[in-house]
């Protein structure tokens, strides 16, 4: 089993919005926000100087996750979410290295992310790769109640 990670391409935009639909709907609601980015993701996440990537077992896309531009030096790690299917095969964690990486390599000095305390071992893998919880401030979504950043440099 040979995962490779993947950047976007609009063939797998319905990737990008079923994985990320499915989870929604399983633990919580798809926000208005959610629509959006969901039903446009270049133009809400890649026009505005983002990313896309897809992790993929042989040729199958088993996840997903998107960095999105905060500012000039931060980015928000979202959307992530890996296949039902795929789960429990780490996939999540290769997805955050990579993330890590790319974030280096796009001179990030800060990544920030939102969640909910619901997803307990997403939180885990956030703190288990050097997150820490902030104070939050304003978010988007409704369903955060936490707010974790990582200093890259």
């Amino acid at each position: 089993m040979e995962i490779t990670i993947v950047e976007f391409t609009r063939e797998l935009a319905t990737y990008f919005t079923r994985l990320n639909k499915a989870w929604l709907e399983k633990y919580f609601v798809v926000e208005p926000i959610d629509h959006e980015m969901l039903s446009n993701p270049e133009k809400y996440i890649i026009a505005n100087g983002g990313f896309i990537y897809f992790a993929k077992i042989d040729e199958q896309i088993a996840g997903t996750f998107a960095l999105i531009k905060d500012t000039e030096n931060i980015y928000e790690l979202s959307k992530m979410a890996v296949d039902e299917r795929f789960q429990g095969r780490r996939i999540g964690n290769m997805m955050l290295g990579f993330c890590l990486e790319e974030s280096k390599r796009l001179n990030a000095e800060k990544i920030i992310l939102y969640s909910n305390t619901r997803l307990e071992p997403a939180i885990h893998l956030y703190k288990k790769f050097g997150f820490r919880e902030v104070a939050i401030d304003e978010s988007e979504y409704e369903r955060a109640n936490i707010k974790m950043e990582i200093n890259i440099k």
